[in-house]
């Protein structure tokens, strides 16, 4: 690191009110890169499954493209993360999201040669970008105070939604587009992705100096130095926080991706449009990230294990409404999708907010580079599941043993209570 780079970090160390300024400055820079980002990821999700059951012919393995990208996003979370906390933010994030615009090209060249191997190989390499999506939302973290990380959460996600709604509402004009261009329908979605995901990078490349992460990781260097070492009790603490956290976001993606996955294939079926599948999936996408901004202030102001629960709550409804909508109802499928992006919403940025607060910046990027794959796995596994589901069962049977699934997240809340419970009696003891 030269002279100039150490003294520019150090007039932000120093700097508490050029720390603030990087804050706000990072948070814009994401939401400018997470526009395009929410593009890059809508556009795939909503064709992905109908690409899939049109070159295998069998909607038996449908749920295989949004498992083999989110496969793929699982060691790109890790790679990701892993980069970041070596490199930084923007070199980790970079990498991450033009991989991803790389692996859109690869399927739409899948699908104008009409190759399965090229297909499932590209969306290994397109979970990048998806990955890479979810990771962003640390970095307005990386110089938040306590009471501001999860709104911090929020406005990286909410911007997500800008990119995310449009997506899947110009299937159809970018369907048009692959065709006049002698490329398959289904197909011209992916060349949106592969433009939107290939622009973030570069925004988060080219504007994200210096980089709050390793500003952030220089300023907990000099606390460490004044400050005493985290007691055993608090330590032990962290871990439950940190395996929460993790289960809450895990199990929310399972839901999440099992319902939302199977949806178009199901409105397929029941003889609805493209257009009308993308207008249910971006009400879906919408409602997972445009409520972030209530949500981050919520999860800040009436506490993370209250809208744990609100998540779990949210998911069942989903589930049951869109185990007893009619196939031919627009309306309350988009009610059912609607439901199930708020209470993965609130799920996702409640639990990130445990993570974070339970972890230092030395090893924070890493820790959630290795959350988030367990994340992407949960979700691979909810999709390739989804598809043997429905075709052994019914959507509706999906639907409901979703919305029954997210229950869990209830005991793992009270669990958590009860250890930390039991730490702050322990500690009182010692004390006496």
């Amino acid at each position: 690191m030269s002279r100039e780079t150490n003294d520019l970090i150090q007039s932000y160390i120093d700097n508490p009110a050029k720390q603030r300024q990087l804050y706000k400055r990072t948070l814009i820079i994401v939401v400018i890169s997470q526009m395009f980002g929410g593009a890059g990821l809508a556009a795939g999700i909503t064709v992905g499954a109908l690409l899939a059951e049109q070159m295998l012919g069998t909607n038996a393995f449908a749920g295989l493209p949004a498992a083999l990208f989110t496969l793929g996003s699982a060691g790109a979370a890790l790679t990701v993360g892993r980069l970041s906390n070596r490199f930084g933010r923007r070199m980790g994030l970079a990498t991450g999201f033009i991989t991803g615009g790389l692996g859109a090209i690869g399927v739409v060249f899948a699908a104008v040669l009409n190759s399965v191997f090229l297909l499932f190989a590209s969306l290994l390499v397109y979970g990048a970008g998806t990955a890479t999506n979810l990771q962003a939302r640390y970095a307005g973290t990386d110089l938040a105070s306590n009471k501001q990380r999860a709104t911090a959460v929020s406005i990286a996600m909410v911007s997500t939604t800008f990119g995310a709604v449009a997506g899947p509402n110009l299937v159809e004009v970018m369907g048009n587009v692959a065709l006049s261009i002698g490329v398959p329908e289904l197909a011209g979605p992916f060349i949106l992705s592969a433009a939107a995901f290939i622009v973030a990078g570069i925004v988060l490349f080219s504007f994200l100096r210096p980089d709050p992460f390793i500003i952030a990781l220089k300023i907990n260097e000099n606390k460490q130095k004044t400050e005493p070492k985290k007691i055993p009790e608090k330590n032990h603490l962290n871990k439950k926080r940190i395996t929460v956290g993790a289960l809450t976001m895990v199990l929310t993606q399972i839901v999440m991706i099992a319902i939302m996955t199977m949806t178009p294939i199901h409105m397929g079926h029941h003889g609805h449009s493209l257009g009308a599948i993308g207008l249910v999936i971006g009400f879906h996408i919408g409602s997972m990230y445009l409520p972030s901004l209530f949500t981050g202030i919520l999860v800040d102001k009436i506490g993370r294990t209250a809208m744990v629960i609100a998540s779990g709550v949210t998911l069942l409804a989903s589930g049951i409404v869109a185990a007893l909508a009619p196939g031919d109802s627009i309306f309350l499928l988009i009610v059912a999708l609607s439901l199930l992006g708020i209470g993965w919403n609130f799920g996702l940025i409640s639990g990130t907010a445990l993570i974070v607060d339970a972890t230092e910046p030395l090893t924070r990027a890493k820790t959630q580079g290795t959350v988030d794959v367990f994340i992407a796995l949960a979700g691979a596994s909810g999709s390739a599941m989804s598809g043997m589901v429905v075709a052994g069962s019914s959507y509706e049977m999906l639907s409901l043993a979703g919305g029954v699934l997210s229950l869990i997240l209830i005991p793992v809340v009270i669990w958590s209570h009860k250890s930390k419970a039991v730490l702050t009696s322990d500690k009182k003891v010692k004390e006496l």
